[in-house]
């Protein structure tokens, strides 16, 4: 019965996970281009904690489509980045779409996009 039991909470965890995801998802496709947001922002609007967005970013199957490298920290610092070549490529995709980025960092005051 345990095993069972166990089975059933691992997928009620995914559930949950994957409707977070899908959620976030279509947060991110909401970003204009020349905006960012950031961790916290978007943690807020999906009533999760900043690391666990974190989290769900790096599991994100389409960054043209959903575009995570556009979430940075709340301070205005790039954040971490799950790709290839990391955060060279935050940066590259950054700088593509017309952020500015000055020693590591973004002005929010003219960049940052409000859920």
């Amino acid at each position: 019965m345990e095993g069972v039991l166990q089975k059933l909470i691992n997928y009620k965890k995914t559930v949950i996970f994957m409707d977070k995801l899908r959620e976030m998802q279509l947060l991110l496709a909401k970003i204009p281009k020349r905006k960012v947001s950031t961790y916290g922002l978007l943690a807020k609007k999906l009533k999760i904690h900043p690391r666990y967005a974190g989290k769900l970013l790096s599991r994100n199957t389409d960054g043209i489509k959903y575009p995570c490298f556009k979430i940075i920290c709340s301070d205005g610092s790039l954040g971490g980045f799950t790709s290839k070549h990391g955060l060279k490529d935050k940066i590259k995709r950054l700088k593509a779409d017309g952020i500015e980025i000055k020693n590591n960092k973004i002005d929010l005051k003219k960049y940052c996009y409000y859920f």
